[in-house]
């Protein structure tokens, strides 16, 4: 069987090389019998390698007499583990790092290598104290990037459009471990009763912030295993993402379309809302990913959804001017998510952005014709990227004057420290302590 190290190798090497999701990618290699002290070991080492990437690669280029090119991609993430423990984990005593590497570097590399992965790791371990980065007041980008492992590229962006001090905040809070949020299925128990539930199992639980359904779960192992979970008392998503159904506050019998809905967790918060009452239409451009909602909303309870194969950057005619409410979740750069998903940072470029915004336009353009009049439209991404987000909602109304902004009336934001009553808010880690996210309510007034 296969240790803790070896496992968290395999991961690291997966999401690198092989580009998969370090979530996925976690979720499958730990179906095998590990234990709860190694899983949370297994997940300390792979998302702690993944956050401070660029800061672990600064200090193999410094102490490598390789070029790090030349590096085999295995070598590298046998390094970046044993720098990781050695740099931020106190419990583990540097000799251990540098031995369980070694013995990773001997099964997985040719002997060759053995010799250069002990003499690095046993240098940086004497000098662990002394790493030297770019001056702050010199080079502050570099500096941000170099420290908080964040991309020159979205440095200099983030402190051009946030300023330098809020950037600062922003790394910070992207590299802390996000607590889980879920949400409470209200159509079968209130939050005040899961909550006593989930205290009598030990579980240290509290009311999330600014959505009326959720819950903070400080210690959440292995939750989706409980016969809660199972019985659909609840669904885990982020406050962030709750507030979308929460904005959008549907009237029961409506009908509602969700053009990009997969894998489903607005799109049953919206049903919620609705008490079961209505029909929601809820499409994907994927049919393995319409199949979650259909299993999500079978546990939840809910059967007023019906999901559909469809591309929402093709117009649906036979829709045009007949929806209640409409949920454009777009795809986006998820620069929002990137404490859960730290492997965002590196596969991800500005001519991404630019090539997702004009996605993003054309898929609200096509469903802001689904309207009914005094139809509303709830516009939301994972990301802060304002090019996105508010830039783009301000382009579209100039284009479309027939929609207008709604006061979002339906969260506190002045507790936010935003203006809801402009019609959008945003969010952010670093001062919400939720996942990145925009929200933008429209009406079509004519």
């Amino acid at each position: 069987m296969k240790n803790s190290r070896e496992i968290a190798l395999k991961i690291l090497y997966e999401v690198d090389v092989k580009k998969a999701y370090s979530s996925i990618s976690i979720n499958r290699n730990l179906r095998l019998n590990v234990n709860e002290l190694d899983e949370l070991f297994i997940r300390e080492l792979v998302y702690g390698v993944l956050e401070n990437l660029i800061f672990i690669d600064w200090i193999i280029k410094r102490y490598s007499k390789v070029r790090f090119s030349k590096i085999s991609p295995i070598v590298k993430e046998i390094l970046r583990l044993g720098i990781y423990q050695i740099i931020f984990m106190d419990r583990v005593p540097d000799s251990a790092a540098c031995n369980e590497s070694v013995k990773l570097a001997k099964k997985y590399s040719h002997k060759g290598t053995v010799g250069f992965v002990n003499g690095i790791l046993r240098t940086i371990s004497r000098n662990k104290n002394n790493i030297e980065i770019p001056d702050k007041k010199l080079m502050p980008i570099k500096y941000l990037s170099i420290k908080y492992s964040h991309p020159e590229w979205m440095i200099e962006r983030w402190v051009n459009e946030f300023g330098f001090e809020f950037t600062e905040e922003l790394c910070i809070a992207n590299n802390k471990k996000p607590k889980l949020n879920i949400r409470v299925n209200t159509l079968k128990i209130s939050r005040d009763n899961l909550m006593r539930k989930f205290s009598d199992m030990g579980l240290k639980v509290y009311e999330t912030r600014y959505a009326d359904d959720g819950i903070v779960v400080e210690n959440p192992i292995k939750i989706t295993d409980t016969d809660e979970f199972k019985k659909g008392y609840f669904q885990i998503q982020d406050e962030s993402s709750m507030l979308v159904g929460q904005i959008l506050n549907p009237k029961e019998g409506s009908l509602i379309l969700d053009v990009c809905s997969a894998p489903g967790g607005k799109t049953t918060h919206i049903a919620q809302k609705m008490n079961n009452k209505g029909k929601i239409i809820a499409r994907d451009i994927h049919e393995h990913k319409l199949k979650l909602i259909e299993q999500n909303a079978q546990r939840l309870g809910i059967d007023i959804i019906e999901t559909e194969v469809f591309d929402a950057l093709v117009l649906d005619d036979d829709l045009v001017g007949k929806i209640d409410y409409c949920v454009v979740d777009v795809p986006c750069s998820g620069f929002g998510l990137i404490r859960r998903k730290p492997e965002i940072k590196y596969n991800k470029s500005l001519e991404d952005i630019k090539e997702i915004s004009q996605i993003q336009y054309n898929i609200l353009r096509n469903s802001s014709r689904y309207l009914k009049q005094n139809g509303i439209l709830v516009y939301s991404t994972c990301t802060i990227e304002r090019e996105e987000n508010i830039k783009l909602i301000n382009r579209f109304l100039s284009e479309n004057p027939m929609y207008k902004f709604v006061p979002i009336e339906e969260v506190n934001c002045d507790d936010m420290k935003i203006n809801g009553r402009d019609g959008y808010i945003e969010l952010f880690p670093n001062i919400h302590g939720t996942d990145g996210f925009f929200i933008a309510k429209l009406i079509k007034i004519y």
